[in-house]
């Protein structure tokens, strides 16, 4: 099936999507105009490997990029020297402690060659309504009682789709996302959606993965066995140190 202009979405919040793989390939992997944030919508579309990526004034627009970019949770790079740091480290993390105020820190924080941000009100929104249905989650890096560095996202099944991540001091995303990693790791969840490139993201392990190898494991992984719900006590609390030495912990 060959598309000229992206499709737009009916109103029903649970109307389909167009198959990913009809996805536009300039602008790269743009699908779709429309619809809503509705819970059911959002869900539908993560299940089907796409995410919605726009500005203010921009109509709703979905995506579903061909590579993909991924993190294995195996596969998290940190430096030689970053390890040595967090050992010494009195850092700690948590999950799904302060959702709202990871998201609007997030929101809050300046991206190269961004003016402004893609988090509109209507998209915090969205996502604070998952998080409240269980779907919605964040890691929060903690140095004291003071917040250094988070990342959130939407799971599925056995599937994380990453949607920010920020740092208020150096290193915050970086053990935020290692992190997320080592408990999905140890939970049996193979991979983190990272949705599009970014240097930053290579340098930390992330892989290009074509649309269908991705399509192919998220389809498989969304249908595995896991209980929404907030990760409070599912993830407790982990150590720096733990993140430094991940085979230890």
């Amino acid at each position: 099936m060959t598309r000229h202009l992206p499709w737009r979405l009916d109103d029903a919040p649970d109307a389909p999507f167009p198959p990913a793989e009809t996805a536009l390939r300039d602008p790269d992997g743009l699908l779709a105009l429309g619809g809503d944030l509705s819970p059911v919508r959002l869900l539908n579309a993560y299940a089907g490997g796409i995410f919605p990526w726009f500005s203010e004034g921009q109509p709703l627009l979905w995506w579903s990029p061909d590579p993909r970019m991924v993190f294995r949770t195996d596969g998290v790079h940190l430096s030689s020297r970053f390890r040595r740091s967090l050992r010494q480290s009195t850092w700690a993390l948590r999950a799904d402690t302060c959702f709202e105020q990871v998201i609007d820190a997030c929101a809050a924080s300046p991206r190269p060659g961004q003016d402004g941000t893609w988090i509109t009100r209507d998209m915090r929104d969205a996502y604070v309504d998952l998080h409240r249905l269980g779907f919605a989650h964040s890691v929060e890096v903690f140095d004291g009682d003071a917040l250094v560095g988070g990342i959130y996202g939407v799971a599925i099944g056995r599937m994380f789709f990453g949607e920010s991540m920020f740092s208020a001091a150096s290193g915050g995303s970086k053990v935020a996302l290692a992190g997320l990693a080592h408990r999905l790791a140890s939970w049996g969840w193979p991979l983190i959606d990272a949705q599009v490139e970014n240097d930053h993201l290579l340098r930390m392990g992330a892989e290009h993965w074509p649309r269908q190898r991705f399509l192919a494991l998220v389809r498989e992984q969304v249908q595995q066995p896991a209980a929404a719900g907030d990760w409070v006590d599912l993830f407790g609390t982990l150590s720096a140190a733990e993140i430094a030495d991940p085979d230890r912990s």
